[in-house]
């Protein structure tokens, strides 16, 4: 399912990578556990993906690009319900132990042997052109902010903001389709600080020094995360004179953005004069990661991804499939981040 080149390890993972890197940041299961029996852990998480599988269907009923999409979709998820459900009676089948990578790529598989490549394509489109026509006034609210700590910070919360569209979640997608989302509200009802994990302070002393020449970003959904979150800090970052590269999937996923999506959007958001709001553009890279998924395992990705984080001196991982659910714990060779917004 991943792009049909060989595919390499990020250069920039701590080595050994065997002993120090593992992709999944919650382990469903340890080595003294029954292999026969399902944990406790892989119930709680098959239960969470069985739980999402009407929020999929009901996107892939309405796919105006599949013939018989209703009744495909009902293969779907009879199909992946079933398997889902094996996992509960017999944790090694089907490639198992499960893991939050597994039970994504099964769910990839199926919809993608049914003819389902991008089931979320209608709403990703409008969602992009909702946040491409508020880019403008985000950026200028940004760039009034004369304190730079505060501007920093600003421009963080975005990307909390924008990270709330988020389909792959069974709750965010029933939100959204009740409610829809709104980024400004999004904005202005993020929850104080302190947050969970906060090392906001230290990011700003880091982003004071100015120091980073080039910084790989692994994005995540499309709409106002990418349009209204990643994009105006990527731009910040340009104007302190990084390098930035910006690693998007290979293929649909969710609603994840995509590498070409990401390159249209972006052209989209281009002025005049070929910059980003008055911010050249010269410095800014879209690489394909190689990726099909919402989580991401980084000895796996693109040898072109691989060749352009080789120097890099910041890593950032957005978003909770590749900065949370996976990567949390990941150790890097240089600087890195993970920023993502956990719904409870």
């Amino acid at each position: 399912m991943e792009s049909e080149t060989e595919m390499v390890a990020f250069p920039l993972l701590l080595t050994p990578i065997e002993t120090n890197y593992r992709a999944c940041t919650i382990p469903y299961r340890f080595p003294s556990d029954n292999p026969k029996k399902a944990t406790p852990t892989e119930l709680q998480w098959i239960n969470v993906f069985l739980n999402s599988i009407a929020s999929f269907k009901k996107r892939a009923e309405t796919d105006s690009t599949v013939p018989d999409a209703p009744l495909r979709a009902e293969k779907f998820a009879q199909r992946y319900g079933d398997i889902l459900e094996d996992f509960k009676k017999d944790p090694e089948s089907h490639g198992g132990p499960p893991d939050g990578i597994l039970l994504c790529r099964l769910r990839e598989l199926i919809l993608r042997e049914l003819g389902f490549i991008d089931i979320f394509k209608k709403v990703k489109d409008e969602e992009n052109a909702k946040a491409i026509s508020l880019f403008k006034n985000v950026v200028q609210l940004n760039d009034a902010i004369v304190d730079e700590p505060k501007r920093l910070e600003n421009l963080v919360r975005g990307i909390f903001a924008g990270n709330i569209f988020d389909l792959g979640s069974a709750e965010l997608a029933e939100v959204f389709s009740r409610d829809g989302m709104s980024f400004l509200a999004s904005s202005q009802n993020l929850v104080p600080r302190p947050w969970v994990i906060d090392d906001l302070d230290t990011f700003k002393v880091k982003w004071s020094k100015k120091t980073w020449k080039k910084v790989v970003i692994f994005v995540d959904n499309s709409g106002a995360d990418i349009v209204l979150g990643i994009l105006p800090f990527a731009r910040e970052l340009l104007r302190c004179g990084s390098q930035v590269v910006l690693a998007a999937n290979d293929m649909p996923s969710i609603n994840d953005v995509t590498y070409t999506e990401l390159i249209e959007i972006i052209a989209k958001l281009k002025d005049e004069n070929g910059q980003l709001m008055g911010v050249d553009m010269s410095n800014l890279l879209v690489a394909n990661s190689g990726n099909d998924l919402p989580v991401i395992d980084l000895t796996r990705v693109s040898q072109v991804l691989a060749y352009l984080a080789s120097d890099a001196d910041l890593v950032i991982l957005e978003g909770m499939g590749r900065g949370i659910e996976t990567n949390l714990y990941a150790q890097f060779k240089c600087d890195s981040l993970k920023i993502g917004m956990v719904i409870i």
